[in-house]
Parts: C-alpha cells; sequence; structure tokens
C-alpha cells in the first residue's frame, strides 16, 4: 500500500503539468488557477455551490416558536434528538474536512473542500439561530449534549467519529478512504434520514421554518455528497490498489453498517410513532439509500429489492427542493437568493 504523503505549502518545485496532477501523494504548487485544472467537474461544482449561498437568520422562525410548544410529545423528542445528531455531526464536518484537505494534492478539489468546510459551519449556525429562537436556554444546552449523553446517539456518532479519529491517528491512504466512505454514509445517509423527518412535519404544517432551513442545508449536502462522491470514483481511478475485491468488501460493510445503525436510531427515535410516518416506510428508504450510495461508486446492490425510492417515500424528494415552497417564509430578501437547484437529482 503507497504511503500517504502530506500536502505541502510553499513548493516552488511543484508539478505545473496537468497531466502529472493527481488527488493524493501529488506534487502540487498550491496555485489557484481557475484556468487550468485537471478535474474538469470542479469547475461546475464551484460555481453550483456559490449559487448556494444563503443566511440563516433572514428566514422567518415565528411560526416555530408557536409550533414547538404544541408538538406531540413523541414529535418533540424526535425533534431535539434528531437536532442534536445533525449539530453534532455538521460541526465534526467542520472540524475534519481540512485534514482531508491536507492529504488532497489536487489544488482545484481543495478549493471545492474549502467551501464545503465553511457551509458546514453555516449549517451550525443554522441549528443554533433555531435553538436560540424556540428554546430557553436550558432546553438549548440540553438539546446541544444529547449526542454526549444519550448512549444510543453517542454509539451512532461513534462509528464516525472513531473512523475520523482513526485517520488522524495512522494518516496512511487505506484509512483516508475510508474517512472518505464515513463521510460519503455521513453525508448520503445519515444527513438524508434526518431531513426526513423534518419534512414529514412539514408535510402536516408543523414547523415551517425549521424545515425551509432543512431544505437549504440538504441542498448544500447535496453537492457535498456529488464531490466526496466525485473524489471517490477518480481515486478509483488513479488507485486502482484501493479498490481490490478486498477492500471494497470493506467499504461495502461499511455502508451497510451505516444502513443498519440509522435503521436501528430509526426505530429508537421515531418507530411508528410519528404521524405520517412508520417503520417499515422508514426502512424501506434508509435501505434504498444505502443501494443508491453503494451502487453510486460502483459497488454491489446491498440489499435486494431495494434499488427503486420507495412509493411512500417519494414526498421527501419533493420536499427536499428549497425552491419548491408554495408559502413564503421569507421577508424580504431571500426571496432575491439564487434559484440554484440540486447539482444532480440521482443523489
Amino acid at each position: 500500500m503507497e504511503k500517504l504523503q502530506q500536502r505541502g505549502l510553499f513548493n516552488e518545485n511543484g508539478d505545473i503539468e496537468l497531466s502529472k496532477r493527481r488527488m493524493i501523494n501529488g506534487n502540487t504548487t498550491n496555485l489557484n488557477d481557475f484556468n487550468n485544472i485537471k478535474y474538469s467537474w470542479t469547475s461546475d461544482w464551484y460555481r453550483q455551490a456559490m449559487n448556494n449561498f444563503w443566511i440563516p437568520e433572514e428566514i422567518n422562525l415565528s411560526q416555530d416558536i408557536k409550533d414547538y410548544r404544541n408538538l406531540k410529545e413523541e414529535e418533540r423528542r424526535a425533534y431535539d434528538k434528531t437536532l442534536s445528531f445533525l449539530i453534532f455531526l455538521d460541526s465534526i464536518q467542520t472540524a475534519n474536512l481540512p485534514n482531508v484537505g491536507d492529504f488532497v494534492t489536487a489544488n482545484e478539489v481543495n478549493l471545492c473542500l474549502t467551501i464545503q468546510a465553511y457551509q458546514e459551519a453555516i449549517h451550525s449556525q443554522s441549528y443554533g439561530y433555531i435553538l436560540d429562537t424556540i428554546a430557553s436556554p436550558e432546553e438549548r444546552t440540553d438539546i446541544l449534549y444529547q449526542w454526549k449523553d444519550d448512549e444510543r446517539l453517542l454509539a451512532r456518532n461513534k462509528f464516525i467519529g472513531d473512523l475520523y479519529n482513526e485517520f488522524l491517528e495512522k494518516k496512511d491512504v487505506l484509512s483516508l478512504m475510508k474517512t472518505m466512505i464515513a463521510n460519503y454514509i455521513l453525508e448520503g445517509i445519515y444527513f438524508y434520514s434526518g431531513f426526513m423527518f423534518f419534512y414529514s412535519l412539514g408535510r402536516v404544517g408543523k414547523m415551517p421554518g425549521t424545515v425551509q432551513e432543512i431544505r437549504y442545508i440538504n441542498r448544500d449536502e447535496n453537492t457535498h455528497l456529488w464531490l466526496f462522491r466525485s473524489i471517490i470514483l477518480e481515486l478509483k481511478k488513479e488507485q486502482p490498489e484501493l479498490f481490490t475485491e478486498d477492500k471494497i468488501k470493506i467499504y461495502e460493510d461499511m455502508i451497510a453498517h451505516g444502513v443498519e445503525e440509522e435503521i436501528k436510531w430509526a426505530d429508537y427515535v421515531y418507530g411508528d410513532r410519528i404521524s405520517g410516518l412508520s417503520m417499515n416506510m422508514i426502512e424501506n428508504y434508509i435501505k434504498y439509500l444505502g443501494n443508491l450510495r453503494s451502487t453510486g461508486l460502483g459497488f454491489s446492490v446491498l440489499y435486494p429489492g431495494h434499488e427503486k425510492e420507495p412509493d411512500s417515500m417519494e414526498w421527501v424528494r419533493e420536499y427536499s427542493d428549497p425552491n419548491g415552497i408554495k408559502t413564503d417564509f421569507f421577508e424580504g430578501k431571500p426571496s432575491a437568493y439564487s434559484k440554484s437547484s440540486v447539482i444532480e437529482d440521482d443523489l
């Protein structure tokens, strides 16, 4: 297995020729030259991400203040725990992306990772704004730290967190690859499942401001998912030794483990207790996501019979469009935001 080399900073002897540029273990100058890029897809990604700009505090949460107090007990419990989960993982994403970038030697890809880290920080800001608006200081603190105090939630987050820590300790090529797969799982299964719950509240007319915040976060996460899938597929071409049969089995097992963790979590937090949702619907949806993520990387179908989006969950995709709102949750300037759509519909 090739040793992983950390990207340098000032390197006047770096390679200028595009043919020599590599995703990892390259010899980069770190010059951001937007006219000479090897990975041409980064140009579209960069512009899409920049068009996704939005300001959390300009989304109106006045109705959410009222709705939060009137949520059913199980809805409020699920709302708090799902929010706590999202807050923590967006925070750890913000912290970990620079660690990944330290070993990515394609400067155009590092530009994208920098924007992603900025957007993850915006997501944390968004969750903080929601909590500051709808909850008391005591409730806010309780929700923020449920990821630490709830054993189920802690165990679930440790799956991703431990993989990130393993990379920090080992800093080898395989642990970097596993970190990228973990990021892909987080962005493409964990987050999507969490967003689904908030959309279920939106379907019954509850917490409209939160739902709109989540729509904008969802749009960002869609681009992040697309970014990491593209990075992994480039590595598949450049580093075939990372995609031997035994390595692919490791990655598939990771995705399957993420799916099983998400199903157990959903049973604990939602079960059959949330109006408009059932565990059968949720489990089918999560297994579909697992298949979508696995086949998106050219791997196997992990759950035969779950290759298509469940009919009972089509509303999730429809609800995730941030520009599809029929009610003006905004006041003034935010309505002028760029009507930027998701970068790919099949994510």
